[in-house]
């Protein structure tokens, strides 16, 4: 079921903005603090998130207050079917099989490399993960506080807004927002994030699809990234590498597919639980 548009105020929509860009800010000053109490990366910039959640609560109370009725219909539990949450955490994989297989195609053809001749090495993969505390905080944070707070914003508040000017501008407008907030180098995989979970909520009505989603992508990233130790340079006059690049190109078109399958599969599914979740109690017993 598609999300219902709702009227917020253009000084609101700015006050929005205006209060991630603030938030952003403290955060990037406090995760080049912690460092010099001890504390290394990735761990500095996970603490330095928990003030984001704060100052974004304290900026935009008068906004959420007077839009609570609207976002407690996008968190509504009825929303979220077993169906549709396996499907969500069905797409946040496929999405990080996106990302993997582009990365693999594109150092296989030669399109990315590193610029140091030392580094190169490879491919070599090894299981190595963070002490079990560092771990548990990225996690804590990537998938938990990060989805609750962009897909609250992002998607509950910007996308739906937008929604009066059009769903297709909707969503291209907010997952532009979205890409802005996060680091350049990665801006062209977050687009498309931003696409597939503004089209996500799109056809579910949901915040609660979204998040899991999300959750499950960054929960990912904190085992595929930080626990498997990869290097992978080829020399320049090794590439392109055919049987890796085709091969990669070729998980890269199933796993699109895949998503695109994935989103029409919530779209049924959300048409089908508000009217299941309408029918009374009592006439779904056996007589």
């Amino acid at each position: 079921m598609p999300p219902t548009a709702v009227r917020i105020p253009f000084r609101q929509l700015l006050a929005i903005i205006l209060a991630l860009v603030l938030a952003l800010v403290v955060r990037a000053w406090l995760a080049r603090v912690l460092p010099a109490y001890g504390l290394e990366n990735p761990d500095a910039r996970y603490l330095a998130y928990l003030v984001v959640p704060p100052i974004l609560l304290v900026m935009l109370a008068p906004v959420l207050v007077g839009h609570r009725a609207f976002l407690r219909r996008l968190f509504s539990p009825r929303r979220l079917t077993l169906r549709l949450a396996l499907a969500a955490i069905a797409l946040g994989v496929a999405t990080r099989v996106v990302w993997w297989s582009q990365l693999v195609a594109r150092v296989s053809l030669g399109a990315t490399a590193g610029g140091d001749p030392a580094a190169i090495a490879g491919p070599a993969f090894a299981w190595s993960c963070p002490p079990m505390p560092s771990l548990v905080l990225g996690l804590l944070v990537m998938a938990m506080l990060v989805p609750l707070v962009e897909e609250t914003l992002h998607r509950g508040l910007l996308q739906s807004a937008l929604m009066h000017a059009g769903a297709l501008p909707a969503i291209l407008i907010s997952a532009s927002i979205f890409t802005v907030f996060h680091p350049p180098s990665s801006y062209g995989f977050v687009f498309f994030m931003g696409l597939v979970l503004g089209v996500q909520f799109r056809v579910t009505g949901s915040l609660w699809t979204t998040m899991t989603t999300h959750a499950t992508y960054n929960g990912l990233i904190q085992l595929d990234w930080r626990c498997l130790q990869g290097r992978w340079n080829p020399p320049p006059d090794s590439v392109p590498l055919l049987v890796p690049g085709i091969s990669a190109l070729v998980t890269l078109v199933v796993a699109c597919l895949l998503v695109g399958a994935l989103l029409q599969y919530q779209r049924a599914g959300a048409v089908c639980a508000p009217a299941r979740a309408s029918i009374p109690a009592r006439s779904q017993r056996v007589r």
